[in-house]
């Protein structure tokens, strides 16, 4: 049985306001997929915009349960894990299980409401393959330091699943693909930032993060490389969408400056101020591509 102490302090772990980092992006996707043949219909996409949301969140919370689950063992010995809610017994494994699979039949319940309205049926075929995909990172994570790209991979997913959403025949459209790869590099880019608080641990523990197996001068030269190619896959974005114009170009120079103080931060302060680097300036870099670029789509 569920009670509520064990399900706050599970939720309170995933910390859903984090969503923030991939929505923006699966938004602008949706905008692209919905104005390719002109003003989207208000009343059907406001809706299909609403379901791109829940699906997300319930995508993510899925995610983040599994991760929790399958690492618990780890975080009980990692100081800065220790305290969440399955290492420190405030919930049980049991009732994160059961949790996630709730989660996840609402997230298929979710996607099927794109066939059952839209006669959209792909977002239902996808739905167990990507709830499969997204619960994998923790168990790559033992076996390559490739775990950084695969998670960017897996919010990847989001831009994608998005215009699959509203309009499969989106998929055709090269800036979507170019945006799901700027994406990409971008996670795992500041993942492996993340990464540099558990070097200790993840040495001990045997895990292969990125700055524990190459170092952590070359996971930072690494994290450069993705976040520039980043920033040249958001211009690709840009010229490969002629309904992209200054203001989202102008967001992309912002994005590029604000990963450079990101990467200043960290150089000089290490991960003592990881709230900034991490959280508040991705969220940023998040909001300000995300939303420009559906004010250039619309206007």
């Amino acid at each position: 049985m569920l009670t509520m102490k064990p399900l706050q302090a599970l939720l309170s772990d995933i910390k859903i306001s984090h969503t923030v980092f991939a929505l923006p992006f699966a938004f602008l996707a949706a905008t692209m997929a919905g104005t390719v043949q002109g003003a989207p219909i208000w009343s059907r996409f406001s809706i299909q915009l609403l379901f791109v949301l829940i699906c997300m969140v319930l995508a993510r919370t899925s995610a983040m349960l599994a991760n929790r689950i399958l690492d618990h063992a780890i975080d009980k010995t990692n100081p800065r894990t220790a305290q969440r809610a399955l290492p420190s017994g405030r919930a049980s494994t049991k009732t994160a299980i059961i949790l996630c699979l709730i989660i996840n039949v609402l997230f298929i319940a979710a996607t099927s409401a794109f066939g059952l309205m839209w006669d959209n049926w792909v977002p239902l075929a996808l739905s167990i393959p990507v709830l499969g995909w997204l619960s994998v990172y923790p168990i790559l994570k033992r076996f390559t330091w490739l775990c950084h790209i695969y998670l960017g991979a897996s919010l990847a997913i989001s831009p994608i699943a998005a215009a699959i959403a509203v309009q499969p025949e989106a998929l055709e459209h090269l800036p979507v693909w170019l945006l799901s790869s700027a994406v990409l590099c971008w996670v795992a880019g500041f993942d492996i930032i993340y990464a540099l608080q558990d070097v200790d641990c993840d040495i001990r523990d045997q895990l292969k993060s990125m700055p524990a197996s190459l170092g952590i001068k070359p996971a930072m030269l690494m994290s450069q490389v993705l976040h520039c190619l980043s920033i040249a896959f958001l211009f690709g974005v840009a010229t490969s969408d002629s309904r992209l114009g200054w203001l989202f170009q102008g967001a992309i120079v912002l994005a590029a400056a604000i990963l450079i103080v990101e990467h200043l931060t960290v150089k000089k302060w290490g991960t003592t101020k990881i709230a900034l680097t991490f959280f508040m300036l991705n969220g940023i870099v998040s909001l300000v591509l995300g939303g420009t670029g559906i004010l250039d789509l619309l206007t």
